[in-house]
């Protein structure tokens, strides 16, 4: 029998390519970083990263998917759950927010620093006003249970409280002496605070 062997990846080349062009889109955004500068970034030729991803925009369509894609699956199957209340639901989400960026630190910088990513928050924004999440919400200021308040205040609370301290934990931790597993520490203890906080801000006065 003849055994076809498939073809190694060049010294982990792929590997170092995409590492590298996650660290400078971070960084600098998709707009100001050119292909030449992740091959440099990368310590490879441009010919080699050519030959993996012909473009910079199937790179960027590769780091995107390898950042956003556990994000997407865990969140959606948190807002569509029709078993769950609207209190466990945000419980969940803050949970899987910090979670998640706790592994990738780095995650929401990257999405705010690239407009080109804008398509596919634009589709989490679709996602989210089709959810089963958004019909508990619009239900539960109806009947007075929480503030009739725009939607978009209870996901921005959300968001912010749990996003914003990761996409500046490098100005944070500078800032206040912190190691980063004492910064660590504190996003755990957020993810009690969090939703006590939310809920407090839903309540009707």
């Amino acid at each position: 029998m003849i055994t076809v062997k498939k073809k190694k990846k060049t010294d982990g080349a792929e590997e170092k390519i995409i590492s590298a062009a996650r660290k400078l889109f971070t960084e600098k955004g998709f707009d100001s970083v050119k292909t030449r500068d992740i091959a440099k970034e990368a310590g490879i030729n441009l010919a080699l990263l050519n030959y993996y991803f012909r473009s910079k925009e199937n790179l960027f369509e590769m780091v995107m998917k390898e950042n956003m894609g556990q994000f997407m699956n865990v969140i959606a199957g948190i807002v569509d759950d029709e078993k769950t209340s609207l209190e466990q639901k945000i419980e969940m989400l803050v949970l899987n927010y910090i979670d998640i960026f706790s592994l990738n630190p780095d995650m929401p910088l990257f999405v705010l620093s690239n407009t080109k990513i804008g398509d596919h928050r634009m589709k989490i924004r679709e996602k989210f006003m089709a959810s089963y999440f958004m019909k508990q919400i619009n239900e539960a200021m109806k009947s007075g249970k929480i503030a009739n308040r725009n939607p978009a205040h209870l996901m921005l609370n959300i968001v912010g409280l749990t996003i914003f301290p990761f996409a500046a934990h490098r100005m944070f931790k500078s800032s206040n002496g912190l190691s980063n597993e004492q910064f660590n520490e504190i996003m755990q203890e957020r993810k009690k605070m969090i939703p006590k906080w939310i809920e407090a801000m839903l309540k009707v006065k």
